[in-house]
């Protein structure tokens, strides 16, 4: 029996038009980057973004590689955005390697797009703590399971992983979190505001750390 001939991809049939916003005001952003923000993300959730927290966090290794996958912010104020994971995973190593980050916030169905860049370092523990004892209990068992980013020969291995240590905590009344997770802020010393406009003639401000303040500027698309 033939293979089926798949027919590539037509990318002009994905084009679609952007116009929701009027154009951005640089003095919006005055008193800094967070207003907008927040006022973006609760908009992008009425929107229905679904999880409007989700980022693509960006990290480079030290062999100068960028790599990104999406995570969850899990807070965000003046000292920046945090997020959680295992601290050994790929992320974690280059986070350890460089010290720097990228996140980009993509709410498509809004228009919009924030990308913050910046010193990342580990938070506190205790910080940690306290949301580790916030997350679901199957979540828990799951960053004890998991050795994040480490091969697996099976969907058989994975189950067996999770099992195992289900069986393991079952009777531990309050788990413990492992030592190999924790909490990393995004400290932002950039921040960009992007909107979509007609004609691909899109709307970009940029806030720029200025010591203990912060200046806007207009972008060209």
């Amino acid at each position: 029996m033939e293979e089926p001939v798949l027919e590539p991809t037509d990318f002009d049939t994905m084009r679609v038009g952007y116009g929701l916003h009027a154009r951005l005001d640089v003095a919006d952003l005055e008193d800094g980057w967070l207003p907008l923000f927040t006022e973006w993300l609760d908009e992008a959730g009425r929107r229905g973004v679904r999880e409007p927290n989700a980022m693509v966090l960006g990290t480079v290794g030290a062999e100068g590689r960028p790599s990104t996958r999406t995570v969850l912010c899990k807070g965000v104020d003046e000292g920046g955005v945090t997020f959680f994971t295992t601290t050994t995973s790929r992320k974690g190593v280059q986070l350890a390697q460089s010290g720097y980050a990228s996140v980009t916030f993509p709410w498509l169905i809004a228009e919009r797009q924030v990308h913050i860049e910046g010193a990342c370092h580990p938070i506190d523990r205790a910080d940690s703590l306290a949301y580790w004892r916030t997350r679901p209990r199957g979540s828990q068992v799951a960053a004890w399971a998991s050795e994040q980013s480490r091969p697996a020969e099976s969907v058989a291995e994975l189950e067996s992983l999770y099992a195992t240590a289900a069986q393991r905590l079952a009777g531990v009344d309050e788990i413990p979190m492992p030592d190999r997770w924790g909490g990393y802020r995004v400290v932002p010393d950039r921040v960009e505001f992007w909107q979509g406009g007609p004609d691909r003639f899109h709307d970009r401000v940029e806030c720029l750390r200025d010591g203990d303040g912060w200046t806007a500027r207009r972008l060209q698309p």
